[in-house]
């Protein structure tokens, strides 16, 4: 079975607002076109932290100004495809004008509990998201 590490991150801008992508259908027809945060598999040999401020600024063009915590740790099995992936989502901050990448098509800064309320919305940030409460 294959092991993959993935990092996403919850980020608040300086009005209190969080960051929502949604995700490109044609660059990821597997999942299709989803709410979700930054964030992307890992590099070995680089830190967690590194990781998120690539992925952040590969997909968003942000800078990640501070990581408070981390807020969850999730295991997503695929027996099926046989894959593991243990996926850790931060809270963080970040500074900067959007600029998306190919990866996603659209983006929104909301409140908190506006963002479980976007539709469709990957149904493992929905299960971060709820935890939260």
């Amino acid at each position: 079975m294959e092991l993959r590490v993935g990092v996403k991150i919850l980020l608040k801008n300086k009005e209190g607002r969080y960051l929502a992508l949604l995700r490109s259908k044609e660059k990821y027809p597997e999942v299709g076109g989803k709410w979700d945060v930054p964030g992307g598999r890992i590099n070995a040999g680089s830190s967690l932290e590194e990781n998120l401020k690539r992925e952040t600024k590969e997909e968003t063009g942000l800078e990640v100004s501070n990581i408070t915590k981390l807020i969850a740790a999730q295991d997503i099995l695929k027996p099926q495809k046989n894959k593991h992936t243990v996926r850790l989502t931060y809270m963080g901050e970040a500074d900067g004008e959007v600029k998306l990448s190919e990866e996603h098509t659209d983006y929104k800064w909301v409140e908190l509990n506006e963002i479980k309320k976007l539709e469709p919305i990957d149904k493992y940030l929905k299960e971060v998201l709820e935890k939260l409460e």
